[in-house]
């Protein structure tokens, strides 16, 4: 049986992974425009970003090397709500979509937040 940790970072990284496939598809009903083309290859990297890195993080060599991947995903996560609002206020994608994808983008943030937090207290 997992214990509580463990099932949490499995939770975080399948929530990751999850919603790099919905951006993904969010970045599939885009128009074809350069603005669109620019956004989303920044939306792209940012957002599958998350996930990567967490996953990396877990073959970390040391706890100091693991904190930053963490560190480096909470960054990452921040900077895919940039991008996500971004889309969204210049009318490039749908509203409500991009407003749930907005929220979990945040969700994410804080758990990652949390942990960093964790990490450097330990």
């Amino acid at each position: 049986m997992q214990n509580l940790n463990s099932k949490f970072k499995t939770d975080l990284t399948g929530r990751c992974y999850r919603f790099s496939l919905d951006i993904l598809s969010l970045i599939d009903t885009l128009p074809n425009k350069r603005s669109s083309w620019v956004i989303s290859d920044q939306l792209i990297r940012s957002a599958t970003s998350i996930g990567a890195n967490l996953v990396e993080g877990k073959s970390a060599s040391s706890r100091l090397e693991f904190k930053k991947f963490y560190e480096i995903a909470l960054k990452s996560a921040n900077e895919t709500r940039y991008w996500l609002g971004l889309l969204r206020d210049a009318n490039l994608a749908d509203v409500a979509k991009v407003n749930l994808l907005l929220q979990e983008a945040t969700e994410l943030s804080n758990m990652l937040a949390t942990g960093v937090i964790n990490l450097k207290k330990k």
